[in-house]
């Protein structure tokens, strides 16, 4: 399998995209094409004693869309990694794309250079979500923040082809977001796309409040792009604070310093039970770890392309390229495709 990785996209690119990518090769078993200025990608391959030894080729690309550009910057430098990475695909000559740089801009070189498949209407973001007890996928997360419902509803099936190929859970749960659990609560849109979603042939379960989200109650979670952003973003953002919160109670102050200290023997004696705690904590750390996940897939274009975190760390990446290669490995545009024949949104 060959997966284009694109050299420059992210803030610490192209470094860590670098470390990722050998990662990848040596552990994943997949052929990496790097994207970006010659120079600067073998400069930074060096680093690496045996790369030459590895299945890792480079395609120049002169130009670079920073983070702070979006859709203008696609359209203009024609030669930047994103487009010539993406030609690549479009071309035959690799698998997938993914890019850890600037997700309007990646979206909107998507589809300039691979379009739409045939039938979707409006690509979306769909973002893995570690809600108890099980993961779940969310989309849209912020490609269309004006959908139809009808968009929903290939939301909907975008993300049930995404949770069951890639996330391999049969018959996944379709769950609509809403301020109700009943049909009639909601915006215009939200009840319009729930009736779509009540006759669709997808395991429609109703309409789920925010605390449902984390509750286990669906696979696949729909929103509107804007929504499904401020969703996303805030957990991130309760997760951090918690962590801090924590830390501060436990840790901030003369007393609670002191009790600590005071701690320490009975903890000593409480270690052989800690000790057999150890891989259940570990597997929640790994299990609300971002990093695990590694990159958000852009479904309904017309190829395999997913977007990582612009804070991406070499972990990240390797997370990213693991992630894309599960996605091509599952047929997912394949799989969207007969899902729409299936719907019969389109002709067979």
């Amino acid at each position: 399998m060959k997966i284009v990785v694109d050299a420059m996209g992210g803030d610490h690119a192209p470094g860590v995209v670098i470390d990722g990518s050998v990662r990848a090769v040596r552990e994943l078993g997949v052929e990496i094409i790097l994207v970006g200025p010659e120079d600067v990608v073998k400069h930074e391959l060096a680093r690496h004693g045996d790369a030459a030894s590895l299945p890792i080729s480079i395609v120049h690309a002169s130009q670079v869309i920073e983070m702070d550009e979006h859709t203008m910057a696609v359209k203009e430098k024609k030669d930047a990694s994103m487009n010539v990475g993406l030609k690549l695909v479009k071309q035959g000559q690799a698998d997938a794309f993914m890019t850890a740089g600037n997700s309007a801009a990646g979206m909107a070189a998507a589809l300039f250079g691979l379009g739409r498949i045939r039938g979707i209407e409006r690509p979306a973001f769909c973002t893995i979500y570690p809600a108890a007890p099980n993961l779940c996928c969310i989309l849209d997360m912020g490609a269309n923040t004006d959908p139809k419902p009808e968009h929903l509803v290939q939301n909907g099936l975008m993300g049930a082809v995404y949770a069951e190929r890639v996330l391999k859970i049969h018959n996944p749960r379709v769950g609509l977001v809403s301020n109700g659990e009943e049909p009639d609560k909601g915006s215009l849109l939200v009840r319009d796309a729930w009736k779509l979603l009540a006759a669709s042939s997808l395991n429609f379960v109703g309409n789920l409040e925010g605390k449902d989200i984390t509750r286990g109650k669906a696979d696949v979670i729909v929103t509107d792009g804007f929504t499904g952003n401020v969703i996303v973003k805030l957990s991130e953002g309760l997760i951090s604070f918690l962590v801090r919160f924590l830390v501060k109670t436990f840790t901030g102050g003369l007393l609670n310093k002191l009790a600590l200290l005071l701690m320490l023997p009975g903890a000593i004696l409480l270690l052989p039970g800690l000790l057999l705690m150890l891989p259940s904590a570990v597997a929640l750390r790994k299990h609300v770890d971002w990093r695990e996940y590694g990159a958000a897939p852009v479904l309904g274009v017309d190829g395999v392309v997913l977007i990582a975190h612009g804070r991406s760390d070499a972990k990240a990446i390797f997370g990213a390229i693991r992630a894309t290669q599960v996605a091509v490995e599952g047929r997912v545009v394949e799989a969207i495709r007969e899902g729409l024949t299936a719907q019969k949104q389109i002709p067979a």
